[in-house]
């Protein structure tokens, strides 16, 4: 039993994986690291770019020049931070929410369409939206990934 929950668990990952990559080339008019923080700083609201740099698993001058991108295309903003006269907080513009949501709602309307055609029940769908839900509000009281993942060094497997 334990066996057959871990292989469904890796199934699902590499499904919603793949399921993701897919959606995401559905989105050609924008590049999948814009969607990635636009959708970071809905998610988290005004926020730093070192802030945004490490929810994202990306060095601080990579997400500098991701944050460029939404400001210069007017999906972002940024303002000085309250606290700190050396940063400044990242927010969505109306324009950045509304792109957003434009987004989401070709995401959906791709995976709706799939899910029809697969002739599944709406409960099917209601169980799996709970149980990655429950996963994603689990993820919040992670522990550190170097918690995780055996020590490989040494092992070829680095």
């Amino acid at each position: 039993r334990v066996d057959e929950m871990h292989e469904l668990s890796n199934d699902l990952v590499v499904l919603v994986a793949r399921l993701l990559r897919d959606v995401r080339r559905n989105n050609v008019s924008i590049p999948a690291a814009s969607m990635r923080v636009l959708s970071l700083v809905d998610q988290h609201g005004p926020t730093t770019v070192g802030v945004l740099a490490e929810q994202d698993r990306c060095s601080q001058p990579t997400m500098t020049g991701l944050v460029n991108g939404l400001v210069e295309r007017g999906w972002a903003e940024r303002e000085p931070h309250p606290d700190d006269s050396r940063a400044n907080l990242v927010s969505l513009t109306d324009l950045g929410r509304k792109t957003l949501s434009a987004l989401r709602q070709n995401n959906a309307d791709l995976v709706a369409s799939r899910i029809a055609a697969s002739g599944r029940p709406l409960d099917d769908l209601k169980t799996a939206v709970a149980l990655l839900r429950a996963c994603v509000e689990q993820g919040a009281q992670r522990p550190r990934r170097d918690d995780l993942l055996p020590d490989y060094q040494g092992k070829g497997l680095q």
